[in-house]
């Protein structure tokens, strides 16, 4: 063999050897970046779930205080009633009247709110709670 060919042969054999040391430690750095868990995967499937029941609760918590008992009394509406018609609404509007929940106790307990006003706020969330269910 000439020595182009053994030239040749040579720095095709180094391609070859650099190739196969390269190419598994890359198929291994894509493979570490796209595995999940299973464990973070159910994480991941029960955040949403979480937030919602977090959510509702916030909700319940506002319509069960003394305030809003007193509220839903004196509209004469059943705090069962509208438990249920929370289970039907959406994430979404879910997650709205629960930050209008959370910010009215929180400006009741600030002393930013009556009794009077909170009940009003207490009943227009009851409102909007039977207006999405109905619609």
């Amino acid at each position: 063999m000439n020595t182009c060919g053994r030239v040749c042969a040579s720095m095709l054999a180094m391609a070859v050897c650099l190739g196969s040391a390269v190419l598994p430690a890359r198929a291994q750095e894509q493979g570490k970046q796209h595995v999940v868990t299973s464990e973070e995967l159910s994480k991941q499937a029960a955040r949403p779930a979480e937030t919602r029941q977090t959510n509702e609760d916030a909700i319940r918590h506002l319509l069960s205080s003394d305030e809003g008992q007193k509220a839903l009394k004196s509209a004469d509406i059943d705090y069962q009633r509208v438990d249920k018609a929370i289970r039907q609404l959406s994430d979404e509007e879910v997650a709205k009247l629960a930050d209008r929940s959370r910010q009215a106790e929180s400006d009741f307990a600030a002393g930013f709110l009556s009794p009077k006003t909170l009940a009003y706020i207490i009943i227009a969330i009851v409102i909007i709670v039977v207006i999405a269910v109905l619609v």
